[in-house]
């Protein structure tokens, strides 16, 4: 390999964008941070503008102006024809040879990984779960909300939990201590006054996702209600991760199932032990365990990986680095 065989990996999410720039022996010559990547809001081009500031940034501070392959592992590439639509753009840009884009999920699962093979499901936001073999067959889900059969993460778990609070307010439903402990997080006394608040947005939308670990610490005080939602998340986990092994034909061999994203990687014990005790059942050869290790580390993996490099050192220099 010629001094350009480097990698350019790119870890772009919805709320930030990690960009490392890796040498073929698996020096790290530079990274570098950005901004969200949201092409659905934006646009594929001013997305794409957000990547190349980190880019250039990066450049800059490794010496280089293009490598021999850019690893791309991008949210909101949920479909063969987003990838192919965000691989030609990050193409336009010449930053290297040859460009491949995955769903940012596969990141995860590189990044936990000795060689490219397993499953990974995270629950973050969203949730998603994606698979792949060393042969280059992979499992994936279009996972773009309910309409594509999603449940939970931490958009979801929130929602689900202002429902049923409003609901034992109200008399529709149960009682459940989430009717005291939502609306007590933003101050108020009641869920009525909660619903005001988000539905005049004097609580900003984007603050909902604060009502996820009020869930969990409900839960682990042993509201019914709140922990049947934790036990349903758990449940979602586990028939992802099921799903992808068996189209992998792994349910019968010692497989990684990594977990990633900020509710799984939370370890709350109720959520861990039941998705644990619900693996053990149905693929009891699944090894789980959390990813914590920074998702650019998984799209430098799988740059090296398209470039040929096999030598664990290698990897094992690029791991040290990112902490993986």
């Amino acid at each position: 390999m010629g001094l350009t065989a480097r990698v350019l990996a790119v870890d772009a999410g919805n709320s930030k964008t990690d960009v490392a720039v890796v040498a073929a022996d698996g020096s790290v010559l530079a990274t570098a941070r950005g901004g969200g990547f949201r092409p659905p809001t934006v646009g594929v081009e001013a997305a794409t503008d957000v990547v190349a500031e980190a880019v250039e940034r990066v450049f800059a501070a490794s010496g280089v102006t293009s490598v021999a392959h850019v690893s791309a592992c991008l949210a909101n590439a949920d479909f063969p024809v987003e990838e192919e639509r965000l691989a030609n753009a990050l193409h336009a840009r010449a930053w290297g040879a040859t460009v491949d884009v995955r769903n940012d999920t596969f990141a995860i699962l590189r990044a936990g990984v000795t060689e490219p093979r397993g499953v990974a499901v995270v629950c973050g936001a969203g949730i998603n779960c994606v698979g792949m073999r060393p042969d280059g067959r992979t499992a994936r889900f279009p996972a773009v909300g309910r309409i594509s059969g999603d449940w939970g993460g931490g958009w979801g778990l929130a929602h689900d939990a202002l429902y049923h609070a409003a609901r034992a307010e109200d008399g529709r439903g149960g009682p459940t201590e989430l009717a005291r402990t939502l609306p007590a997080h933003f101050g108020f006394d009641s869920m009525y006054a909660l619903i005001e608040a988000l539905h005049l947005e004097q609580v900003p939308l984007l603050r909902r996702h604060e009502l996820t670990p009020v869930l969990f610490a409900t839960a682990a005080a042993g509201d019914p209600v709140a922990r049947a939602l934790v036990d349903r998340q758990a449940e979602e986990v586990v028939s992802m991760a099921t799903v992808a092994l068996s189209r992998l034909d792994l349910l019968d061999e010692e497989t990684p199932v990594l977990l990633g994203g900020s509710v799984l990687a939370a370890r709350h014990p109720q959520l861990d032990d039941r998705v644990r005790d619900l693996l053990a059942e149905r693929a009891p050869k699944a090894v789980p365990r959390v990813v914590t290790a920074s998702p650019v580390l998984g799209a430098a993996l799988l740059g090296l990986d398209r470039l040929g490099v096999v030598a664990a050192e290698v990897r094992e220099r690029v791991r040290a680095h990112f902490g993986g």
